[in-house]
């Protein structure tokens, strides 16, 4: 019989306790399916002395350095989060001989390449499906199953809480504000809701997904980022005049210039959608990823992206994934990064864009503008002009433009002695 491979579990909150609490009971499951039992051996927390339902007080510790280190820990799981200690605790990890399985997306959008270097140089796993869309299985196809085809685009509603907001002001009406009152009463939206509605959390799922689909090195940093807190109800409304609906898109994509040299861009923004598209029926806060590939063709991945549970999913296949590793004496797929691709900047993406304008309601304001796209090489695709008591707003839809000739244009109109001001700015997708 294969000797108990025993796991140390760092942090105890809402996914480590779900964690601790399916390993307990379906350790039976568990050890058939890996072959091999599987055991608890320590529990790292910030504060001891808490009621944790289901985690026995002897595993219980407040010195996560020490567990991480121990020489009989054969897979260290990371539920922690942030930056410091839990890159530190995972380094220490791996300099133990343990692989590790981590949920930690801003740290492998920070430092993935440290990590992966120092799982290659132990001979240690490094798994995390858990950093990207809970439950939904998307990192361990992109980074096995299409291992063998050419991943063009990634397109995704990656935070749960932004789609929630943004269903919720495209299905009621509400503004942004009530919107994201009622997302915190429910418990979608943190106290601090910074990193979802400003993106950083969709930022670094981006970067982890455009890193593996493309074989080259994305940070966080790499990605453009936007966030939803300048939406309004008139975005919402002007979206479903043209028949879409606005998400907040993690949006990863490679192209090709006219020498033939391949590049790569990874960003995220509010934009709107036609509602034909998969991704725009995806409701609440749920998360929802679209894949398009040379052979495989287009993929859709849906289902629930955060909670206790759906990430405990995630990280209990990874758990198993890397325990079976251990018995067959291997270690599973560490970075691909062979292909080295150029990581092109904001202005130089093309796509189309829906642009709202405060204009005076007179004669010639609309050939004026229109003159200021044609001069940026920027090509209108619909002009839609309603006035009111000597004001008028003048929506323009443009055909696909870069985003630094879309931002010219849009510098020049403020010039402009007709324009009173520019309402709002949106990319449209998925066309």
């Amino acid at each position: 019989m294969m000797r108990t491979l025993k796991v140390a579990l760092l942090g105890c909150g809402v996914v480590g306790s779900e964690v601790a609490r399916i390993m307990t009971t379906h350790a039976a499951d568990l050890e058939a399916r890996i072959g091999a039992p599987v055991e608890l051996a320590g529990v790292a927390v910030r504060r001891a002395g808490r009621p944790r339902p289901g985690v026995p007080e002897h595993l219980v510790t407040t010195d996560a350095e020490a567990l991480a280190k121990r020489e009989d820990i054969d897979v260290v799981i990371e539920v922690i989060g942030g930056i410091e200690p839990a890159r530190s605790l995972i380094l220490s990890a791996f300099e133990s001989g343990a692989s590790v399985v981590s949920a930690n997306k801003a740290l492998l959008a920070a430092d993935g390449a440290a990590l992966h270097a120092a799982a290659s140089k132990a001979g240690a796993d490094l798994y995390y499906e858990a950093a990207v869309a809970g439950a939904i299985p998307l990192v361990r196809p992109l980074r096995e199953s299409l291992a063998g085809d050419k991943v063009n685009r990634v397109l995704g509603i990656v935070n749960g809480t932004t789609n929630f907001i943004l269903d919720k002001m495209d299905s009621t009406g509400a503004g942004y504000s009530e919107a994201l009152e009622e997302a915190t009463a429910l418990g979608y939206a943190e106290a601090d809701p910074t990193a979802d509605v400003e993106g950083f959390d969709a930022a670094a799922k981006a970067a982890i997904l455009a890193g593996i689909a493309f074989h080259t090195r994305v940070t966080a940093d790499d990605v453009f980022r936007e966030g939803i807190t300048e939406v309004t109800a008139a975005d919402i409304a002007s979206a479903k005049a043209m028949g879409c609906v606005v998400k907040l898109l993690a949006i990863c994509e490679r192209s090709r210039d006219e020498n033939g040299e391949e590049s790569v861009t990874a960003r995220v923004h509010p934009a709107m959608i036609p509602l034909s598209h998969p991704l725009a029926s995806v409701r609440g806060a749920y998360n929802a990823v679209f894949v398009e590939a040379d052979a495989a063709g287009q993929l859709m991945f849906y289902g629930p992206g955060a909670g206790g549970s759906p990430t405990a999913s995630a990280v209990l296949g990874d758990l198993v994934a890397v325990c079976r590793n251990k018995v067959a004496g291997a270690t599973g797929p560490g970075e691909s990064a062979y292909a080295q691709l150029t990581v092109n900047p904001m202005d130089d993406v093309v796509t189309r864009y829906h642009v709202s304008l405060d204009v005076a309601d007179k004669a010639g304001v609309l050939a004026q503008v229109a003159t200021v796209f044609a001069e940026h090489g920027v090509s209108i695709d619909t002009v839609r002009q309603q006035g009111r008591d000597g004001d008028a707003s003048l929506v323009v839809v443009t055909h696909r433009a870069t985003d630094a000739a879309l931002s010219a244009t849009v510098a020049e109109l403020r010039t402009l002695d007709h324009v009173r001001g520019v309402a709002s700015i949106m990319r449209v997708e998925g066309e």
